[in-house]
């Protein structure tokens, strides 16, 4: 099954499920996730055999986390973790509903700090909340112009001069397996590779169905580096998943979809029906073609989420339909496309 076939992270140590875990939805992004539900929902994913599980500070302000570690303690061993620096987390008396896109949180503000301190205590934060001793890749968390703005190249700064050099000295006492970056954008990662030595990259949303540009430098430069990339976002906030011949709203970068992205992806769905194909199967699968991308992370809230997206993974896809999309202009020219025959033999995850 493709889902659970597995690929190194670079040139280290560990090695990922195709299928990743993305646990920003159990720490109640945009909406309340019950905690029975959250762990059905893990437990639901290493039962189907992903191997991998993304998680952050940032998400839930500690509760994905914290979830996470109490259906972990015991299987650590057999799964990939990976986890982020970059913000503290402090006391807040705030009692919004809904802070930074996370519902019914704990009662605590994420700052941003990427300097020796705020790194190391980040991390062992993390530690404790996800108990265990430790984490198989670090990434430094929400670098770039997206983000920051203006006050990107001070923050950049402040990593390479000691977030990054924390990271490396977790590294080296094997207090982590891996580090690197996880970004919305592939610029700030190109950025990171002339200042620091990093095991893999999670780039969200910036190598999918709807954009190929990663593939023009970017791509390139990690293949002679020697660096993976893992590619969240697959569906674009939700529009590679709901398609948009609906009714309802469809989100592109946590925004309404504008007009031009809309009529792409009608031109992606026409293909679509014309060849049998779900949309959300062709997203989740396209990058996986890239020899770069080690894995794909979908986030997950409920068990029936588990299970769709796996079926998704293994959804056979005719080669004449990435032709299709070829033809007709829709993908990029330099953007590999997956092969006809998708092994069926399960691999299980070697870390």
């Amino acid at each position: 099954m493709l889902s659970t076939q597995t690929r190194p992270l670079g040139q280290s140590a560990v090695s990922l499920s195709l299928l990743g875990f993305g646990a920003a939805p159990i720490g109640n992004l945009y909406q309340a996730v019950a905690e029975e539900q959250a762990i059905a929902t893990v437990d639901e994913a290493l039962a189907l055999g992903i191997r991998y599980i993304d998680t952050a500070p940032h998400y839930g302000f500690g509760l994905s986390e914290t979830r996470l570690g109490a259906v972990l303690r015991q299987r650590a061993e057999t799964i990939a973790i990976s986890t982020k620096v970059g913000r503290l987390l402090v006391p807040t008396d705030s009692t919004a509903a809904v802070r930074h896109g996370f519902a019914d949180t704990p009662a605590l503000e994420p700052v941003f700090d990427y300097s020796y301190e705020g790194v190391m205590r980040s991390f062992e934060a993390s530690l404790e909340r996800l108990k265990v001793e430790r984490v198989d890749l670090l990434l430094a968390h929400d670098l770039g112009e997206m983000t920051h703005g203006a006050q990107h190249p001070a923050r950049f700064r402040e990593f390479i001069e000691g977030g990054y050099r924390a990271m490396r000295n977790l590294r080296d006492q094997g207090l982590v397996r891996a580090i690197g970056v996880g970004a919305n954008e592939w610029q700030v990662c190109e950025q990171a590779l002339q200042h620091a030595d990093v095991d893999g990259f999670l780039l969200a949303g910036r190598y999918t169905l709807l954009e190929q540009g990663a593939c023009e430098t970017f791509l390139p430069l990690c293949a002679r580096r020697g660096v993976s990339v893992i590619l969240g976002g697959p569906f674009n906030s939700g529009i590679l998943a709901s398609g948009v011949s609906g009714a309802g709203p469809v989100y592109y970068n946590y925004e309404p979809a504008p007009a031009a992205i809309r009529a792409r992806v009608h031109e992606l769905e026409l293909v679509c029906r014309e060849f049998d194909v779900p949309l959300a199967a062709a997203a989740l699968q396209f990058p996986t073609a890239h020899p770069q991308i080690c894995s794909v992370v979908a986030g997950l809230a409920s068990p029936q989420q588990v299970r769709q997206a796996v079926t998704w993974m293994n959804h056979v896809i005719p080669g004449d339909f990435w032709l299709a999309l070829r033809e007709l202009g829709l993908l990029h020219h330099l953007a590999p496309v997956p092969s006809i025959h998708i092994p069926s033999t399960k691999v299980e995850a070697s870390l």
